[in-house]
């Protein structure tokens, strides 16, 4: 089985797949504190307690990690407690068959590209816009020719809302639910209408501009376009934000087993699928 790892800023993914197939998935928070054998414990736990995982071997293990400080330790954790797996680490250098025409692409995070390749590779071949709303909301915009463009990158819902409570003396943390109606009748009602429409308006206001850009000299029309949610926080906005028509919360999951697949096989690592021809080479 393959074990895919996102490790964001403030939460870990974790995805287990059988063949193309994920079959298991967890959400854990991000702690630097936590050592490789405390890793692999909790790991452990979880797969032992998953009726389709429980019993069975991780064979190969791919991470995409945006918090530096917790690397070292998963590195450990993949080659000291799981030996016999393939590991694969996405970061520079790493080829992921996904072209970016960015000033310079060394500089775009690992889990961006991870996500344009999977949705180019599910909803493509292009365009199509993804939008990431995690500890930061990013957009990536990926061409007709199914290549990486650019994108922006805006403050995160939660760190939105942990400065406003920090930085305003009569306003407190409240639950991110859509209220009665946008003319809150409380404060309560005015911050969660701030955050469910505001940021929704935000999503969309983003999304058109990028839309135009994509379609510009193309028979395309912006509503052509997939557009795809993804991330812990999308839930938030996805009643509201008029521009999304996919909600993929596991995108990035399912682009790290592609950069898995293609990484491994290019490599000579085992038996991998290749997605593009449809057949199981031995390399």
């Amino acid at each position: 089985m393959l074990l895919t790892i996102d490790a964001g800023n403030t939460q870990t993914v974790l995805g287990l797949f059988d063949g193309d197939r994920l079959v298991a998935h967890w959400r854990l928070s991000t702690d630097p504190r936590r050592t490789a054998d405390e890793l692999a414990t909790l790991l452990r736990g979880l797969m032992a307690s998953h009726p389709e995982a429980a019993g069975r071997s991780v064979t190969g293990i791919c991470v995409c990690c945006q918090v530096p400080v917790v690397l070292p330790a998963l590195r450990e954790m993949m080659a000291g407690h799981f030996p016999e797996a393939t590991g694969v680490v996405i970061g520079p250098g790493v080829r992921t068959g996904l072209p970016v025409l960015t000033d310079n692409p060394k500089e775009v995070g690992a889990d961006r590209i991870v996500n344009a390749l999977a949705a180019v590779t599910r909803y493509g071949p292009g365009p199509c816009v993804v939008v990431d709303l995690g500890t930061a909301t990013t957009f990536d915009a990926i061409n007709a020719r199914g290549q990486y463009v650019g994108g922006a990158i805006a403050p995160g819902i939660a760190v939105s809302m942990d400065a406003l409570k920090q930085h305003g003396a009569q306003l407190r943390t409240v639950e991110p639910v859509r209220p009665r109606s946008v003319i809150g009748r409380n404060t309560v009602e005015a911050l969660q209408s701030g955050i469910v429409f505001g940021f929704a308006g935000q999503v969309d206001g983003v999304v058109r501009r990028m839309l135009d850009e994509l379609v510009a000299g193309t028979s395309l029309a912006p509503e052509d376009v997939p557009v795809i949610a993804t991330g812990g926080l999308a839930p938030i906005v996805l009643g509201e934000a008029r521009t999304i028509t996919v909600h993929d919360p596991w995108l990035t999951l399912t682009g790290l087993r592609l950069v898995y697949e293609r990484t491994a096989a290019r490599e000579g690592r085992g038996t991998v699928p290749d997605r593009t021809t449809g057949r199981a080479d031995r390399v």
